[in-house]
């Protein structure tokens, strides 16, 4: 059961490889940049990068264990202002003619950068478009699994879509996990006002550690980011146990934010909820992501959010999908 890829660029052409690991010519430029819609096969079910926008985050401040040196050991995932790329998104899961969606991305909004904040400019808004690109209406999708609650994995769940006043999803169920829903009062510390969690509420539904909530997609506890944040785990063979030839993919959310942390696990982000238990969890992630016939989802990974980690002489690292 081969995997494959394929992106799709501004013009709408598509290039797909079988299972190829990118070459390090073109790896450098694509951790400067935001991803375009990308496409990974696992047999019958097909995964799909929708994105939505981007955002430029400060290296130190989103990383406050790490100084300019550290960074100046890094420069090939800086863009040319000496910021970190952060693509912003969600994630298709199609089978069988269903659809599921992971995450929802920030909506369609522009913020500039803040003096002394960890986070650069943020623009978004393309989620709808980038579905439409690969076929797909809102009302195709049956429901929006939520990885935790942060703005910009949220937005399109609650803002309205410019012009109508309706919401996209509003006839989805939003799968939560239960530590996160019942610990809702921390997303509003980290800026998910009220209003945004009153939006959501109708529609919200509880999933346990464990629980199959889609065709071959089985939710798992990620602890530490936030009080219940989740990750997705996705099979090819419809069973949501990853068995069929050992064919996963694991859509981790923001247990890592940047493919450095692949190697150094350690450093955890500012929002960290729980930084020690994010970075015990984020050990656990890279050494499971290194399993035969593991793939790894990094929805904020510039323009490599699919990829595997294999050992280098200097420890484990990000490689990326071509495409």
């Amino acid at each position: 059961m081969a995997e494959s890829t394929e992106s799709t660029g501004s013009a709408g052409s598509t290039v797909s490889a079988e299972g190829a690991p990118a070459g390090a010519s073109g790896r450098g430029e694509r951790l400067r940049r935001p991803s375009g819609i990308r496409t990974l096969r696992l047999g019958r079910t097909k995964v799909t990068y929708v994105p939505d926008g981007a955002a430029q985050l400060v290296p130190t401040g989103w990383f406050p264990d790490t100084t300019d040196e550290v960074w100046a050991e890094h420069p090939e995932y800086l863009d040319d202002s000496g910021h970190l790329v952060a693509s912003i998104g969600g994630l298709l899961v199609e089978r069988d003619g269903r659809a599921l969606l992971i995450d929802t991305g920030f909506g369609p909004q522009a913020f500039p950068a803040q003096p002394g904040s960890p986070i650069g400019e943020i623009r978004a808004g393309a989620l709808l478009d980038s579905l439409a690109a690969v076929g797909r209406r809102p009302e195709d999708i049956e429901a929006v699994a939520i990885t935790h609650l942060h703005i910009d994995h949220v937005g399109w769940a609650w803002h309205p879509v410019p012009g109508t006043g309706r919401l996209a999803f509003a006839h989805a169920d939003h799968l939560l996990t239960g530590p996160e829903w019942e610990q809702r009062h921390l997303a509003e510390a980290s800026g998910v006002t009220g209003e945004v969690l009153a939006a959501i509420e109708p529609r919200v539904r509880t999933v346990a550690d464990g629980e199959e909530v889609f065709p071959g997609v089985r939710v798992v506890y990620a602890l530490g980011h936030t009080a219940g944040h989740a990750m997705y785990v996705v099979s090819g063979d419809g069973t949501g146990d990853g068995s069929a030839g050992g064919r996963r993919l694991i859509a981790f959310g923001d247990a890592m934010h940047s493919p450095v942390q692949v190697g150094r696990p350690e450093w955890s982000a500012a929002p960290d909820h729980d930084r020690e238990l994010s970075a015990a969890f984020r050990r656990r992630l890279v050494a499971e992501l290194e399993e035969p016939g593991t793939i790894g989802f990094g929805g904020h990974f510039a323009d490599v959010v699919f990829g595997r980690v294999r050992r280098s002489g200097d420890g484990p690292v990000w490689q990326p999908y071509a495409g």
